[in-house]
This record gives structure tokens, sequence and C-alpha cells, in this order.
């Protein structure tokens, strides 16, 4: 019996569109350790259709960008409204993996409120990406008064400036 949702992946599943997507898969091998385990180059072998990379226990999904058929990416649209997460064991090894190899740095790590180490960067192909360790389990109570506070001193600052 075929199953509904293939071996491996998860309900929802990050497809990227990049400019360069041989380029972009060395890149995560090298900043996010992920390993290919499928690529479907185009006829003319000039492009990638579509390649599968295992990110940690998760499946990334990518392509070149196909202007004429409305596949852009990150660099050609101008940006993007989107950010994928990674959870692993050693945030500072990864971000800083990330970093060297080619990633900008947009946050760097730091101990956050809701109890992560957390950090995020950009992607030399316009990708944002978060990564963090849980070290700690708090309640949603919790979670929201500590934010509070965080975000009240923000906003204290801005109005100081």
């Amino acid at each position: 019996m075929v199953k509904a949702i293939p071996e491996g992946y998860h309900s929802i599943t990050p497809y990227l569109v990049v400019n360069n997507a041989s380029a972009a898969i060395d890149f995560y091998k090298r900043a996010f350790e992920a390993r290919e385990t499928y690529r479907h180059p185009s006829p003319d072998g000039k492009s990638i259709v579509n390649a599968e990379l295992r990110i940690g226990d998760s499946i990334v999904l990518l392509s070149d960008e196909f202007p004429h058929g409305a596949c852009l990416s990150p660099k050609s649209i101008g940006g993007t409204a989107v950010t994928l997460h990674i959870y692993t064991e050693d945030v500072d090894k990864i971000f800083n993996q990330a970093v060297k190899a080619g990633a900008t740095v947009v946050m760097p790590v730091m101990d956050m409120f809701w109890g992560d180490r957390y950090g995020q960067v950009k992607d030399p192909f316009g990708h944002n990406w978060s990564i963090a360790t849980h070290k700690q389990d708090l309640s949603q109570e919790e979670i929201q008064k500590a934010g509070e506070s965080v975000l009240k001193e923000m906003m204290d600052s801005q109005k100081s400036e």
C-alpha cells in the first residue's frame, strides 16, 4: 500500500527556489550538514529541476528558478517573507558553520526569553534561517511574562533614541 505521506517526510516540507541549485546544495552541506538524497537535472544538464536534501530528521526540497514558470528565487523577487527554523543539539556550532560557509549574520546567537539559545542567518541565496537549541522548558505564562518584559525594554530604548 502506498503511503499518503512518503517515508521520511513530515506534513509540511519546505521547497526552496534558488538561483544556482548546485551551489546551494554545496552550501547547505557545509552550513547545515545536509545530505543530498536525490537530484533531478534538466534535460540539458544546466539546471536542477528537483533535489532532495536531509537536514537532521527533515527533508528540504529545492530547485533552480524557472522564470518562465513563475518559479523565482528570493534574489529575483527582492527578498523573502519566510524563515526556515532548525533545531539542533549545538546551535553555536551550526550557526558558526553556516557563517563560515558564507551565510550573513542577521541576529547573533543568544539565550532567548522563550527558553531557546537562538540566532538567525541569511544564506547566500536569499533564504532566512533561524537556528536554535532548546535549553529550558517554560510555561506559556512564563514565556509571555518574559516576552512582555523584553518587548517593553525594546520599546523604551527606541523612544530614547
